[in-house]
């Protein structure tokens, strides 16, 4: 172990220095590191939210299995501007010293297609993969990407209610992944002969965008948009046909998420069939087991998965001199 050391200074890092470190493979890796290690549920305690007059803001908690950070990152929404804010706080276990402020807006970009893209690669099947996405914005193509980075693609199906963007996320593809990437005129063509299906984009109704009848044997599913009570992004039938269903947050998926409160309300045990993606990729438990099992990744999001990214980026950025050092923010006390 470490001895104590103090820097005297808090590094200040933007959403442009948080890109200009990022590597998918290095963010991966680190996931994985990070997952196939013991960590209590002290170390990442349950997220918590105060609600406003229209407005909220969610605290996100963790100590890291490294053992040189606590954090916590802070996700606040006004309607009345429709603006969000996600500030990070990285401090040193060891001194208390706040070591680093970043602009947690990219980092948990990162951090959710990541976690994502070893989900994918830890319970997909086999081989290169044909992908089906559903939703065209920032989710979806950071998906893509950090996808891109632990499997080889074969193809990229996507669908979105808007043509142009749906067009333009497949041309992008192209470009930036070399990899062969169409537009779809409905999400159940986007989600046809595919391996591994995307959901990255929730209705406006809050109607699921994933039915349960589309999915062929062997299909693995990545859903992140439900993440509240009264958010749906898969259907009751795609809870009732997995096989196998994993959570990054199994208390939150279960009990929180839109999608798994509406399969039980319809008398679908779902929960009895859920792990933990800790066990998944600690080898603690068996994800797929065949070829045809359908298996579901279920996401909310974790505080964990921010606190190993920033980590990771506040690691990089500093090597590179990235990021304004200033003098501590918060001074630590004596106590």
């Amino acid at each position: 172990m470490r001895s104590a050391t103090t820097t005297g200074t808090t590094t200040l890092l933007s959403s442009d220095d948080v890109l200009a470190v990022a590597d998918w493979n290095l963010i991966v890796e680190s996931l994985r590191e990070a997952y196939a290690s013991p960590a209590s549920e002290a170390m990442v305690p349950p997220r918590t939210m105060a609600r406003g007059e229209r407005a909220w803001l969610r605290s996100l908690t963790a100590a890291s299995t490294s053992g040189d950070h606590i954090g916590a990152k802070l996700i606040m929404f006004s309607a009345e501007s429709a603006r969000a804010s996600y500030p990070l706080l990285l401090l040193d276990r060891r001194t208390a010293e706040l070591v680093a402020l970043l602009d947690g807006h990219h980092i948990t970009g990162l951090r959710t297609a990541a976690t994502s893209a070893l989900a994918a690669d830890t319970l997909a099947r086999p081989g290169a993969l044909r992908v089906g996405v559903i939703g065209s914005g920032f989710e979806a193509s950071n998906h893509v990407r950090a996808l891109a980075a632990v499997r080889r693609l074969d193809s990229v199906a996507v669908y979105s209610p808007t043509p142009a963007n749906r067009a333009a996320f497949a041309q992008s593809i192209i470009a930036d992944l070399g990899v062969p990437a169409i537009p779809t005129e409905s999400a159940r063509q986007a989600v046809n002969d595919v391996d591994l299906v995307i959901c990255a984009a929730r209705s406006r109704d809050e109607t699921p965008v994933i039915e349960g009848a589309w999915l062929e044997p062997g299909t693995t599913i990545v859903s992140i948009g439900s993440t509240l009570p009264e958010q749906r992004e898969v259907d009751t039938a795609t809870l009732a046909r997995a096989d196998v269903i994993v959570a990054d947050v199994v208390e939150e998926v279960v009990g929180e998420s839109g999608d798994f409160l509406a399969a039980e309300a319809a008398g679908v045990p779902a929960s009895a069939k859920v792990s933990a993606l800790a066990d998944a990729v600690g080898n603690r438990v068996s994800g797929r087991t065949s070829e045809d099992q359908i298996v579901l990744y279920k996401s909310v999001g974790s505080a964990l998965q921010d606190i190993v990214v920033a980590e990771l980026v506040y690691r990089l950025a500093t090597a590179r001199g990235l990021g304004r050092a200033v003098p501590l923010l918060v001074e630590p006390v004596k106590k």
